[in-house]
């Protein structure tokens, strides 16, 4: 369980996060969703120990964030930001054996690198494996930093925008990857997404923010409705049920 108690978060005295209190349960696939500025990003952050908790405590599996080492912490949840800043020149198989350093501390052993083998051929990297991450293309390199979150083999992930740079043939397989991570690892996974279909489709669980607040949290037929997705994106959306799939019409 990620317990979240009156979480909140300022910048330069503007709050960019109202006191926020919510429970994210184990073995499931959640989707944050909301308008741009909603607190989406900052939240991943604050969970991830990105950015200080100013306020208020977030204890993951047992652990208040605010006294685990880093190592210890990183041993149980890995992200991907928006941004990552990474080194260019290394390669995409150098990239993954170095998101193993919580378990190598430097030298890695034949687990790790078969751990980072079995990776690169899930995310089909196998055929770049030894390119340099600055010659990538952006759907490349998305795909090669969502492997290096898997290859630190947590069981919470915590993965920002990661359908971005992405076509719709790697977008699905990516979230067909993260559905099997939840089915058949028992791992907790915890995504930003703008596209609600996406969500509708994959997600057990919904967390809908807007202006900083949680405006709805549930099962996707609880969150997912007409009603709150017009009250939360201010446009029209309707939505329709086709091969017991809700699908959200809003073009």
């Amino acid at each position: 369980m990620i317990e979240i108690r009156n979480v909140d978060y300022h910048i330069d005295k503007k709050p960019i996060l109202q006191p926020i209190s919510l429970d994210l349960p184990e073995r499931q696939l959640i989707a944050l969703i909301g308008p741009n500025g909603a607190g989406k990003s900052t939240l991943l952050s604050l969970i991830a120990r990105l950015n200080t908790l100013q306020n208020g405590d977030i204890i993951i599996d047992g652990k208040n964030i605010r006294h685990t080492d880093t190592c210890e912490l990183a041993k149980h949840i890995a992200i991907f930001q928006q941004h990552t800043q990474i080194m260019s020149r290394l390669r995409v198989r150098e990239l993954l054996i170095m998101a193993r350093f919580p378990y190598h501390r430097g030298w890695p052993k034949a687990q790790d690198r078969d751990i980072c083998a079995r990776i690169l051929q899930e995310f089909s990297l196998e055929n770049i494996a030894d390119r340099f991450l600055d010659t990538l293309s952006g759907g490349q390199r998305q795909r090669t930093l969502a492997a290096m979150v898997f290859a630190q083999d947590t069981p919470t992930i915590l993965l920002d925008e990661p359908l971005n740079n992405l076509d719709m043939r790697h977008a699905r397989e990516l979230m067909l990857i993260l559905r099997r991570a939840v089915d058949e690892q028992g791992k907790r996974v915890v995504l930003v997404l703008h596209d609600v279909n996406y969500a509708a489709r994959y997600a057990d669980y919904v967390v809908a923010m807007a202006k900083g607040q949680i405006r709805h949290h549930g099962s996707t037929a609880e969150v997912l409705t007409a009603e709150r997705l017009s009250a939360l994106y201010q446009i029209p959306v309707d939505t329709l049920e086709h091969q017991a799939q809700r699908l959200c019409l809003y073009y």
